[in-house]
């Protein structure tokens, strides 16, 4: 039976600050939020799309309503609350990269319950994406989450799931249990170099594949940054070398893969021709500031592959 949705994705979204030039106290005002950015990077990439959360019923959350309005990306199950602010966040530069600094504590989408979640999307989409930090930012989004998985598991809903591990959220055994237990209900792994090693102490790519088999994830793509990404889906490996851009912001690169693997996933690529392509779109992407205003549309993502 035909889905509505191609990609929902589960989260928390933010208003962002990004520092336009280290040390000064200027930034641009821009949206962030790992799951938010896979969604509208899905979306921009041709995918039918969809969000669930929760914002606050303030500026910033109007600003996000009509962020995802603008780019395509249904709202019809976001919530809206009176007494809890949506979150915001700073990106600073420096020579070690960047860095966040969040203002999220009692936000909105932190108070989601599984009670609140909206299940009808969840069964009405081919993928489900969540991640690392929706995990993280409160045990009641930790048990939503849960919930979304168990969902969509039961609706044959593919589940995709980004590591996305942020120390500054929880401590690392509780994320690395809690990460572990939601590899083995996902369908699709999305992870980084830097999480897994920062979870398991391994660094070397192809261990790494074989831990996140071994959990339960049957298709993984490894995020490598720079050097672009080691992709399995069970039997066969390949490596994906990185494109050689400029670096001006890599913040949302990672989210940009996710939401454009998982667009092409939902139009029938396997996830080594879904690699190539979110391997192009996140070089793109690292060329302009921000999370959401660099992400490109799928016309720019097929020049470059030529």
């Amino acid at each position: 039976m035909p889905r509505r949705f191609d990609v929902t994705a589960l989260g928390e979204a933010m208003v962002e600050f990004n520092q336009t030039h280290p040390g000064e106290p200027n930034y641009l005002q821009g949206f962030g939020g790992d799951t938010s950015n896979a969604a509208i990077a899905a979306s921009r990439a041709g995918a039918r799309t969809a969000y669930l959360t929760r914002l606050g019923q303030d500026t910033f959350g109007d600003a996000l309503m009509q962020l995802w309005q603008r780019e395509g990306v249904d709202t019809s199950a976001v919530e809206r609350d009176a007494t809890a602010p949506t979150g915001i966040y700073f990106v600073t530069h420096g020579a070690a990269g960047h860095e966040f600094t969040y203002r999220r504590a009692g936000s909105a989408a932190s108070l989601m319950t599984p009670q609140w979640l909206p299940r009808a999307v969840i069964s009405d989409s081919k993928i489900l994406h969540v991640s690392g930090i929706s995990l993280a930012i409160s045990h009641t989004a930790r048990d939503t989450v849960f919930a979304a998985m168990d969902c969509a598991r039961t609706s044959t809903t593919v589940v995709s799931l980004d590591s996305n591990l942020r120390l500054k959220l929880w401590p690392l055994d509780e994320a690395r249990t809690t990460l572990i237990k939601a590899i083995g209900l996902c369908n699709v792994f999305l992870p980084s170099l830097d999480d897994i090693t920062a979870l398991t102490g391994e660094c070397d790519p192809d261990a790494i594949i074989d831990w996140a088999h071994d959990a339960g994830a049957s298709r993984v793509a490894l995020k490598l940054g720079a050097d672009g990404a080691l992709v399995s889906d069970g039997t066969s490996r390949e490596r994906i070398a990185g494109w050689r851009v400029p670096l001006v912001d890599a913040t949302g690169a990672g989210d940009c893969f996710c939401g454009n693997l998982l667009a092409r996933l939902a139009e029938g690529d396997s996830i080594f021709q879904a690699a190539h392509y979110a391997n192009a779109a996140a070089a793109i992407a690292v060329q302009g500031f921000g999370a959401v205003a660099p992400l490109p549309r799928a016309s720019q993502v097929k020049e470059l592959l030529g």
